[in-house]
């Protein structure tokens, strides 16, 4: 049986499916989980703890990050990329950093702003949606200060840990909903969204993700415009913690598949030229006929592809990815674990001063794709059969 490879689970303090982070660890091991990648936003304090909860244990934990980024010369175009509703958007991970390096002082600016910009975001539409509720006669008496308790009191993990998500906020809002009977809760909502709720008020995930999209996105009461980092900062932040730069590919995740993502030779071509040199999907939110040709493309190109379920919903689904119509196929899944392979061996070998997938430029290194692919497995299984397929 393969080993099962996860290279982008949110984990608490993120808005996750899991309550703390020891659980997503125990949710791991039960589930025969072999690499387990975390990609929190905006704060990665919490990676301590993972450390000391998988050290010595059968899972090898990965290091990531996730940003939101802004693409001008793509924002300029109208072109959408992986952020259907923003063009110019570009959600960039970081695979294989290293959390527990002293940061340069660039990498330390931008996590400070990056921090900071999303606190104070949060704090003005908590503050926003609460007026807003309370001119329709319901006062939540909610505060961002207060939720972020709430937050790092489930995850029981310290509050300097938390950074507010759009999730967070819907939650704690439908939350304080929940103690009004039925027939209020659906008027003040009603109030609230200038129209009926379309969801089950009384199903807590729906009625969050409707808050979330009628009264924190664009144009409605909630909202306040994110401040993206730009692509180059956050592509050198990535690299000055000793990361790969890789693109989440959104595929048929989004209908029409946006522009940027049309043609899936078109859109390596453009990675690279871009200075990306590995991708990543979330197979659950793609039929098994669009990814795998995006697979093989990319792969094609000479690009390493992981894949991840994310977990950023209350959906506690399994941890090995599977297609939104399916199971993976035998070859998509070799192609994945191919990919996690390179970052482990990408992660030893920059720890050992070493040269790795890509070099602190971002710039692919003249290490063999295969050599790295073989010493990432003999990581990840030592008994594995090694029959790498990238060149």
């Amino acid at each position: 049986m393969s080993a099962v490879v996860n290279t982008h689970v949110h984990v608490p303090p993120n808005f996750s499916a899991f309550s703390t982070p020891a659980d997503v660890v125990a949710c791991a091991q039960a589930q025969q989980v072999r690499v387990l990648g975390v990609s929190n936003f905006y704060d990665q304090q919490v990676y301590s703890l993972i450390r000391d909860l998988t050290q010595g244990g059968d899972i090898l934990a990965l290091y990531g990050l996730e940003f939101i980024t802004l693409v001008p010369d793509l924002a300029d175009q109208g072109i959408r990329v992986n952020d259907p509703s923003n063009p110019g958007r570009m959600y960039l991970t970081g695979k294989g950093i290293d959390p527990f390096r002293a940061p340069s002082p660039q990498a330390k600016a931008v996590a400070i702003a990056t921090r900071q910009g999303n606190d104070q975001r949060a704090d003005q539409m908590v503050s926003q949606l609460a007026r807003h509720l309370c001119d329709q006669g319901f006062d939540t008496g909610l505060r961002a200060d207060s939720i972020a308790e709430t937050v790092a009191r489930r995850a029981e993990v310290p509050l300097a840990w938390v950074s507010l998500q759009e999730r967070h906020i819907a939650q704690a809002f439908q939350q304080a909903l929940a103690s009004l009977d039925p027939v209020r809760r659906a008027e003040v909502l009603a109030a609230a969204y200038g129209r009926p709720s379309m969801v089950d008020i009384n199903n807590p995930a729906a009625l969050q993700a409707e808050i979330r999209s009628r009264l924190l996105k664009v144009g409605t009461p909630g909202f306040v415009p994110e401040v993206p980092l730009s692509f180059d900062e956050a592509r050198r932040y990535v690299l000055d913690m000793g990361g790969i730069p890789c693109y989440p590919v959104l595929a048929d995740g989004a209908s029409p598949v946006c522009e940027f993502e049309q043609s899936p030779q078109q859109l390596a071509a453009e990675l690279i030229r871009r200075g990306i040199h590995a991708v990543e999907l979330i197979p659950g939110r793609n039929s098994a006929v669009v990814a795998q040709s995006y697979v093989e493309s990319l792969h094609e190109a000479g690009m390493i592809v992981m894949a991840g379920t994310e977990h950023n919903t209350l959906d506690r689904a399994p941890l090995d990815p599977t297609f939104a119509d399916g199971p993976l196929s035998a070859s998509t899944r070799g192609v994945f674990l191919e990919g996690t392979a390179v970052v482990v061996a990408h992660v030893n070998r920059v720890v050992a001063g070493q040269a790795g997938f890509v070099d602190p430029t971002g710039d692919r290194t003249n290490v063999a794709v295969a050599d790295l692919v073989a010493e990432g497995l003999s990581v990840i299984n030592p008994t594995m059969p090694i029959a790498p397929t990238m060149a």
